[in-house]
């Protein structure tokens, strides 16, 4: 098999769509709507996509240089946005950190400078370990293993629903799913280990594995300052609700 070839879905214009969808209903369910654990469910699905539109993304770039600073830009340009808008303390790093560590770690494997194959990962890891950002260093771990298993669906799908029970196993049971109420200890145990909230991540396996060719339009620049700007909104809304102050607001950006 090609090293650019890629078994899985690669319209990445409509997964990212769909995971700007999810991301949002996710954050509006952590901040504004906090009484509907279903919107965290729908968000479980953001997550995989974006780290399956990289894998994709990776193996096609033309400048990884250039596709690494971008995420850093980004992540630092939007940083007090998400500290703002999901109420995180200085030092606790956006979902872009995590990107940003799981691309060097790709591009390490890309390139295998003296043997980066082998020790790019495990730096990525090292470095993911001390630094407090989203999804941690599991996440940067899964954006590794994606990239590792994106020539072949059975690797990909046995990956995924691996990661999915093991991040799973120590995240909080769901008791409703999409307005059904769910009786957890009346289920299978396999079905159990499933109806956790980061096991839920699973939801978004059908689309990575759907062998989608074609492309929908969707602008590189508006993918990034969505982020941004949903977050700022979502800031502005908790200020109008009450539910936070200008003077805890800033609060969150002194050590």
């Amino acid at each position: 098999m090609n090293d650019r070839e890629i078994a899985g879905n690669r319209d990445t214009g409509l997964l990212k769509i769909i995971a700007l969808v999810c991301m949002i209903i996710d954050h509006v369910g952590a901040r504004i709507l906090t009484q509907y654990s279903d919107l965290r469910v729908i968000g479980r699905i953001a997550f995989p996509l974006y780290i399956w539109c990289m894998a994709v993304g990776a193996t096609y770039t033309r400048c990884r240089w250039k596709y690494a600073l971008r995420l850093l830009l980004v992540g630092l340009i939007a940083q007090p946005c998400y500290m703002l808008g999901l109420n995180h303390q200085l030092g606790q790093w956006s979902i872009f950190m995590t990107l940003f560590l799981g691309y060097l770690g790709i591009w390490a494997i890309q390139e295998n400078w003296y043997g980066s194959r082998w020790w790019g990962p495990l730096a990525a890891l090292a470095a993911a370990s001390f630094i407090t950002m989203d999804y941690g260093w599991r996440g940067v771990l899964l954006i590794m293993l994606v990239y590792l298993t994106r020539q072949n669906r059975g690797a990909l799908a046995a990956v995924m629903i691996a990661f999915c029970l093991y991040w799973g196993s120590n995240s909080y049971p769901v008791q409703q799913l999409f307005g059904f109420k769910l009786n957890i200890n009346a289920y299978p145990e396999i079905l159990r280990a499933f109806l956790r909230i980061q096991a839920l991540a699973i939801l978004a396996l059908p689309l990575m594995l759907w062998p989608c060719r074609r492309r929908t339009p969707f602008p590189k620049w508006l993918g990034y300052a969505v982020y941004p700007g949903h977050l700022l909104i979502l800031w502005l809304v908790q200020l109008l609700m009450g539910s936070t102050t200008l003077q805890a607001s800033l609060r969150l950006f002194t050590p």
